[in-house]
Order: structure tokens, then C-alpha cells, then sequence
């Protein structure tokens, strides 16, 4: 019988059970990971105009529903785990886990198994909680929220990816995902709504990585996403995430950058 840890599902498994630990160990990932997305979420409550949103067909519900997902995304998952690429690289533990059977893709996936669950349990917790104490009803097009959380974590872990193979030190990384934070918060959907943008702000805004799936989610709940913009949010986030994956090939870095 072969060992669970000769399968690339075991070895994943592995590397994901030491990583946990890890991470439970790590006060200030920790707090950024379980705490930070749900807190900024409920600092929008007071800067919502309800008539303003109704307007253009949206209500507190479903922006601040989206938004906790989306702070998700970017604090729990894409923030976390720059700062785990980085550290396991100076630290050598990636260039040793290379030399074993891992294989490269095992090794980063694994490693970002607790960060990308604990981004998806959160949302669905965030996903229920806004729904009770928001009064939203049950969401019209659940696969849409579906794919929408699914395809916003496939691109953070890439992304997280990226901006590691460009981040020189575990201290910088608290600094250099910072312009996607900002830009993702402000443009894509999550801070404040594309429906309230002017049109070609809004149409320009819909192609930054984060936007599809924060379209995907807030259709989700309104049901107004037609056919055509899902498939089109869709795209986009495969394009983006193929990019990200493409440029974590070709420019990943397993050893100290110093």
C-alpha cells in the first residue's frame, strides 16, 4: 500500500498541515487573517447612503455582503500569504521542500491550502452573518456567488504568488501588496459599488483582477447579472488568473533574494 505521502494529494495534504501550524503560531497573520475582514466591513456602514444605492438598484445588504467577502479575499487570503511565500523562501523552507518529490506546483499550493480555507469558510460565515443581521433574502443566483468566491481565490493565491517573487524581505511584505489592497478596495467593487461609478470610470474599473469576482458575488444576491456579464466577469478572471500563473512560472524565486 503506498504511502499517503508518495501522492501529490498527500504530500499537499502534508505540507498544509505544517503550514496550519504555523500559522497558529503567527499572532499577527492570525489576526489579519480571522480578524481584519471582519471588522472593515461594518466601518462602510456609516458612509452608505440608502437612497443613493437604491437608485441604482443596490441596498447596505448587498454592498456590504460583497465587500466582506472581498475584504476577505484580499486580507485572509492574497495579504497572508504573500507574507508566507516570502518568509518559507528566506527561511529555506521552500528551496528544501525542491528538493524532495514535491513537485513546484504541490509545494505552493500546499502552502497555501490553510490561507485559501480559512478565505472561503470566512466568506460563507461573513456570507450568513450579512444575510441575518442585514435582512438580505436568499441569493437569486447562488452559482454566481459561487464561482465569484471560487474564481477570487484561485487569482489571490496567484497574485499572492507574484508579488512574493518581487517582495526582497518578510518585512517588505507587509508593504508591496499594499497598491493591489488599495487599488482592489477602491476600484473593484468592494469599498464602493461600479453601479455609482460615472459609466467609463465603471467600464474600466470591471478589468482590474479583483472586479469579476466581486460581480459575480453581488450578482449572486441581486440577480440583475445577465448572461452575457457573468460570462464576460468570468473571462476576465480567467484571463487574469492564467497571467498571474504564467508570471509566477516565469518568475517565481525558491531561494533568498539577498
Amino acid at each position: 500500500m503506498k504511502d499517503a505521502t508518495t501522492t501529490p494529494r498527500g504530500r499537499m495534504a502534508a505540507l498544509a498541515r505544517a503550514e496550519l501550524t504555523l500559522l497558529g503560531r503567527s499572532r499577527g497573520t492570525l489576526f489579519a487573517v480571522l480578524f481584519v475582514p471582519l471588522v472593515l466591513p461594518f466601518s462602510l456602514r456609516g458612509a452608505l447612503d440608502e437612497k443613493d444605492l437604491a437608485e441604482v438598484g443596490l441596498s447596505v445588504g448587498t454592498v456590504m455582503l460583497p465587500a466582506a467577502i472581498g475584504f476577505s479575499l484580499l486580507f485572509a487570503v492574497y495579504g497572508a500569504l504573500v507574507g508566507v511565500f516570502v518568509t518559507r523562501r528566506e527561511e529555506l523552507v521552500l528551496k528544501r521542500l525542491r528538493t524532495g518529490e514535491a513537485r513546484d506546483a504541490e509545494i505552493l499550493a500546499g502552502s497555501a491550502l490553510p490561507a485559501a480555507t480559512a478565505g472561503t469558510v470566512q466568506s460563507l460565515l461573513l456570507a450568513v452573518g450579512c444575510t441575518v443581521l442585514l435582512d438580505i433574502p436568499a441569493p437569486p443566483a447562488p452559482h454566481l456567488a459561487v464561482a465569484g468566491l471560487l474564481a477570487g481565490i484561485a487569482l489571490c493565491v496567484a497574485l499572492a504568488a507574484l508579488t512574493a517573487s518581487f517582495t526582497g524581505t518578510a518585512e517588505s511584505a507587509q508593504v508591496t501588496p499594499m497598491p493591489l489592497l488599495m487599488v482592489s478596495m477602491l476600484g473593484s467593487g468592494v469599498a464602493v459599488p461600479l453601479e455609482v461609478l460615472p459609466d467609463r470610470v465603471a467600464s474600466v474599473c470591471e478589468l482590474l483582477p479583483l472586479s469579476p469576482a466581486i460581480i459575480l458575488v453581488r450578482g449572486g444576491w441581486t440577480g440583475d447579472l445577465s448572461a452575457y456579464e457573468a460570462l464576460g466577469a468570468v473571462a476576465t478572471a480567467v484571463a487574469w488568473t492564467a497571467v498571474a500563473v504564467f508570471a509566477v512560472r516565469r518568475w517565481f524565486r525558491w531561494e533568498p533574494r539577498r
